[in-house]
């Protein structure tokens, strides 16, 4: 029997060229790896209204529109898939709930220490990469 999939929503928050990235708390899974904000769709639960409700609670961010999915991949080892959306938003980013976060280039995204469906995701943008 498979397990049930449950969908995440990744936010692809972008200002000036630079990605909003969030380091996740140590004691969570992938704890201290850097992840693109969002969380899991409730039950019936619109992108729009995860978006709204998941960065209103994880960082005082008020979502004004969500865009195309970007990439949609399995987390490897968990019943999760994330499915990264363009997300616009206004107001500036609190730490609720993570414990750093940083605006970086798209190459400098590389550079830190991903989960590891995030990274997938910025090798789906930065495809020349290995």
């Amino acid at each position: 029997m498979s397990e049930v999939q449950m969908k995440v929503l990744a936010a692809v928050i972008i200002k000036d060229e630079r990605y909003l990235v969030c380091q996740r708390p140590k004691a969570k899974r992938h704890g201290e790896c850097w992840e693109f904000p969002g969380g899991k769709l409730e039950s019936n639960e619109s992108h729009l209204d995860a978006a709204t409700r998941e960065l209103k609670e994880e960082l005082d961010l008020t979502v004004t529109a969500v865009g195309n999915c970007l990439y949609s991949a399995s987390d490897p080892g968990s019943p999760f898939v994330v499915d990264f959306y363009e997300v616009m938003v206004t107001g500036t980013p609190k730490l609720l709930e993570h414990t750093d976060l940083r605006w970086l280039k798209l190459e400098e995204l590389s550079s830190i220490n991903l989960a590891p469906t995030d990274a997938a995701f910025v090798k789906h943008l930065r495809p020349h990469e290995r």
